[in-house]
């Protein structure tokens, strides 16, 4: 069945579609944990239930995101050893204790208070199990953190010496773990995962006030998500903006790729906005274009020289029409999160966010997009990378296992079975969470009343500024 394919595609594509739907779940968690914090936080600081409500409401959807991205991700560590050892070998003293430092500082952190979290709200005190979540919306930074210094060395390659034996040897932490690329792919990631999760929240909202427009705990997080949204998105095109000149400067085939240009321009290179990339025939057909602005946007000077394709050796090419349609995926999905952002920023305004119809349709249907997007963008940056695993220095071809072609797509072939069997039925639960109704939040002696432990003095007029409540 798979003997006309090549081993080392299948291994290429086995590892894309696991770690596609591994992504999808961290980008989610590591939002929807600092949300969780944020949510408790208020809840003690004003004694307002529905932020309780909500903490509650949400924190079941966090468990089973967080256990996914667990399960999913395990997976892929195993692909290191079975698909790609010859990558493992000669990477492995400078990418395994990056993963290792991931579990023993980010893992064993929310694992080690997650159960508190999940569980502990009645048997141990409120300013324990407020420091439990703040750990928990840590830890999820934190292997952030790690697993982005990993994956950026492989984008911009630092700090190392390659050994008589062809192994990546490290020679300085430092330069390694904060090489040229990172501080801007954490930037442009962690903010990726806020506006996934703000979506998200925003999207939930916008449902159940389609459905009842009176509904507290629908307007207080709805209200909050399109807080997010109005202060993130702009945030995140600007972050976007400096990763891609940071890209430019580093990788840039990628940036070609990106802006399809396949010729030199020597006095000012077009924005292509559409167009078909003919990779084999080396040229960009049916192409709709603003002249100069790539040069603008790139380099700040409407006739800045840009180069193309015909500079670089074909065999350095990767799969252009990918990342060029990839990268306006992600760019086209972000300009749609800005116009909600200035969209509910005017009916908050007007003082009429729960009250516009066409705003929670919108806010609906863009429930998805920062899944999408953030998916289009690790295409872009992945993808754009090739030929290479380890950019400039190791090739894919010479990073695969000596495996056949059958092997690898009997396995390829069992993951996509299983996976959209088992984490099919995860989101079609969490799904139905989502479906229900929050809790109005009414006050009542066991849930609304105003909490004074640990210190903490109520500020409902303050919160309420901050997060929304019953007018926007």
């Amino acid at each position: 069945m798979f003997e006309s394919f090549d081993a080392v595609f299948l291994a290429r594509l086995q590892f894309a579609f696991t770690v596609s739907f591994h992504f999808i779940f961290p980008s989610f968690s590591i939002g929807l944990a600092s949300y969780l914090a944020v949510l408790e936080a208020l809840w003690l600081w004003t004694g307002r239930s529905v932020y309780l409500d909500l903490f509650k409401y949400w924190l079941k959807i966090f468990a089973l995101t967080f256990g996914m991205g667990v399960v999913s991700g395990i997976v892929m560590s195993y692909q290191f050893g079975t698909n790609w050892s010859v990558f493992s070998d000669k990477a492995g003293p400078v990418i395994g204790p990056l993963m290792a430092y991931e579990v023993l500082t980010a893992f064993f952190l929310e694992a080690g208070f997650l159960g508190v979290m999940l569980f502990g709200m009645n048997r141990v005190g409120k300013s324990l199990h407020f420091t439990a979540t703040l750990a928990v919306a840590v830890g999820t930074f934190i292997s952030a953190f790690w697993i982005l210094s990993a994956n950026s060395w492989m984008q911009t390659p630092t700090g190392h010496a390659i050994s008589a034996s062809g192994q990546f040897v490290p020679e300085d932490w430092w330069a390694i773990i904060f090489n040229p690329s990172f501080p801007y792919r954490l930037v442009h990631t962690v903010f990726a995962a806020y506006l996934t999760t703000a979506l998200v929240v925003g999207g939930v909202g916008a449902w159940h006030l389609l459905r009842e427009r009176t509904n507290e705990g629908a307007r207080v997080m709805f209200s909050m998500a399109m807080g997010m949204i109005t202060v993130v998105a702009p945030l995140q095109i600007f972050a976007g903006d400096q990763h891609g000149l940071n890209t430019l400067e580093h990788q840039p085939v990628k940036v070609m790729a990106m802006e399809g240009h396949f010729k030199n321009y020597p006095d000012g290179a077009p924005l292509v906005l559409f167009g078909w990339p003919d990779q084999a025939a080396g040229e960009m057909k049916y192409s709709v274009e603003i002249p100069k602005a790539s040069s603008l946007i790139l380099k700040h000077a409407w006739d800045a020289p840009l180069k193309g394709f015909e500079s670089v050796d074909r065999k350095d090419w990767p799969p252009i029409a990918v990342v060029f349609w990839s990268f306006r995926i992600m760019v086209g999905l972000g300009m749609l999160m800005l116009a909600l952002a200035a969209y509910s920023l005017l009916a908050r305004v007007r003082k009429r966010l729960y009250d516009w119809t066409w705003l929670h349709r919108f806010a609906l249907a863009m429930g998805p997009a920062g899944f999408v997007a953030v998916i289009a963008g690790w295409v872009t940056t992945e993808v754009g990378r090739q030929p290479f695993t380890v950019y400039g220095l190791l090739r894919t071809v010479d990073s695969a296992s000596p495996l056949a072609a059958p092997a690898v797509g009997a396995s390829l072939l069992a993951f996509v079975v299983v996976y959209f069997i088992v984490f099919g039925a995860g989101v079609y639960y969490i799904l139905k969470l989502m479906s229900h109704s929050p809790h109005r939040g009414e006050e009542g002696p066991e849930r609304g009343q105003p909490v004074r432990a640990a210190g903490i003095t109520p500020a409902p007029a303050v919160a309420e500024s901050i997060a929304g409540g019953k007018e926007a």
